[in-house]
């Protein structure tokens, strides 16, 4: 069996309660881990990914709060947080005015929406990231709650191939 498959096949025997433990580490939403769930079993990796797009098209606002809440501030990864530290790696080696920027456009950004600013950042430098976040400010609510529940998604499918991908 491939690396993926064996994963796979672990997830899908996996009881619910031990599933959906894993399941918020991907995505702090209880309701998402319960769509995700419900799809199983999934035949592949393919099948786990579809089901993340169809469970993150089903959160209504409360549960892409919820999604919200596991995320860190761009610009200000969670000390001792593995994964928080690689998706932000873009920021590490930045100026301290290029992060004094970012840190002022965060909170520009959440007295408008009310919540963190949410990109995919695996990749992204710390430029790209405030860059992105000063065009999405001038959003309307319901765009930029699409593009956030877009942003979930990616960094969702991302996590999800790191976990399908253990040893």
């Amino acid at each position: 069996m491939a690396r993926s498959t064996t994963a796979l096949a672990r997830l899908n025997a996996l009881g619910d309660a031990d599933l959906d433990a894993r399941l918020v580490e991907i995505c702090s939403s209880p309701a998402w881990a319960k769509l995700l769930r419900s799809a199983r079993p999934w035949a592949d990796d393919d099948a786990v990914h579809s089901a993340n797009a169809d469970a993150m098209a089903g959160l209504g606002p409360a549960d892409l709060a919820d999604a919200m809440a596991g995320h860190a501030r761009i610009g200000q990864p969670k000390a001792g947080d593995a994964t928080s530290q690689r998706e932000q790696s873009g920021v590490h080696g930045a100026d301290d005015a290029l992060l004094d920027e970012l840190q002022q456009a965060n909170a520009d950004y959440e007295a408008r929406f009310g919540h963190v600013f949410l990109i995919c950042a695996t990749g992204r430098t710390a430029e790209t990231m405030l860059e992105a976040l000063r065009g999405r400010i001038g959003n309307d609510p319901r765009t930029e709650q699409e593009i956030v529940r877009g942003e979930l998604r990616k960094i969702n499918d991302i996590r999800i191939d790191r976990l399908l991908n253990e040893d």
